[in-house]
């Protein structure tokens, strides 16, 4: 998947807040993600987010 530090992360299932947009901070063998929602900050494997993602949204500049 093509995904950069920034993205917003549309997840399958929701967050605890209700919230199911997640913000991109990190990437690497993890991802860093912050809930658009509460603002936690989770570091989650790469393998099991890519497979929650159901779209990727991109502000374009």
């Amino acid at each position: 998947m093509d995904i950069k530090v920034g993205d917003t992360l549309v997840m399958k299932k929701n967050h605890p807040c209700g919230s199911n947009r997640w913000l991109v901070l990190r990437i690497g063998m993890d991802f860093g993600l912050r809930c658009k929602g509460c603002g936690r900050v989770i570091m989650e494997p790469r393998g099991k987010a890519e497979k929650s993602i159901k779209a990727v949204e991109r502000e374009d500049v």
